[in-house]
């Protein structure tokens, strides 16, 4: 196994869930090159991936499908900042989520949409037709978020979006 290689393998065991743009800038490696040692060691069975909402994120083996997803999604700001509220609250309300993230309803909208869809959460409703989000498995949600924080570019990302929301709320 070449260095480079070899960094990119150890880099993606220290940091599980990294995504293809924070894994070349992370490693100051370009783009082909990135690729051409992800794809080597993808075949060779010692990385799995997982597509979430437009990025790939690379796992070392022995996550399951339900892991990778949570993991992908706790490495962004604001669905990490959702998810910890709901470990914290029981079901809170979409509403309740946009005051308190200071987000936009549509923004928490949107990454509720992207915990239901991967299975990290559930949308439910109150008798006054109120949206809350619950965990499916909070327990496991807890211990994987101790694994992973965001990158100050995602974190950025995110931060700039809020700042867009605020902008087009006044």
């Amino acid at each position: 196994m070449s260095d480079v290689r070899r960094s990119v393998h150890q880099h993606i065991e220290s940091h599980p869930g990294v995504h293809f743009n924070e894994l070349a800038r992370n490693l100051d490696i370009a783009t082909g090159q990135a690729q051409y040692h992800l794809r080597r060691l993808c075949e060779a069975g010692t990385l799995d991936t997982e597509e979430l909402r437009g990025r790939t994120h690379y796992f070392p083996t022995g996550y399951d499908p339900w892991e990778q997803r949570t993991i992908a999604l706790l490495r962004r700001e604001t669905v990490r900042s959702i998810i910890v509220t709901a470990l914290g609250e029981t079901e809170p309300s979409a509403a309740d989520l946009a005051a308190d993230l200071d987000v936009a309803r549509s923004t928490i909208s949107w990454h509720v949409s992207t915990l239901v869809e991967a299975d990290v959460a559930e949308k439910c409703y109150d008798e006054h037709g109120r949206s809350h989000i619950k965990l499916t498995r909070p327990e496991e949600t807890r211990r994987l978020l101790d694994e992973v924080t965001p990158s100050l570019p995602d974190r950025l990302v995110d931060r700039f979006t809020r700042l867009v929301d605020a902008g087009l709320a006044d």
